[in-house]
């Protein structure tokens, strides 16, 4: 069946039924989605956290934006 032959089906469908296609739609979209997450795997994550130095940018940046608004 091609997209053309589901349209006017899909537009004789109550509402409800109309959501629910969509419901189903977007989940398999998103199933194809790259990368997809297992449950119960594990996954780095890049954080700043104990990172001195992206302290130190943030801070040299947090004074430079300072010094302009009291220039």
């Amino acid at each position: 069946m091609t997209v053309a032959e589901l349209f006017p089906t899909l537009r004789e469908l109550p509402r409800a039924d109309k959501l629910r296609v969509m419901q189903f739609l977007v989940a398999e979209l998103a199933r194809e989605e790259e990368p997809t997450l297992q449950p119960g795997a594990t996954y780095s994550v890049l954080s700043p956290f104990n990172s001195h130095e992206a302290a130190h940018k943030l801070a040299q940046l947090l004074e430079s934006e300072q010094s302009k608004q009291d220039a």
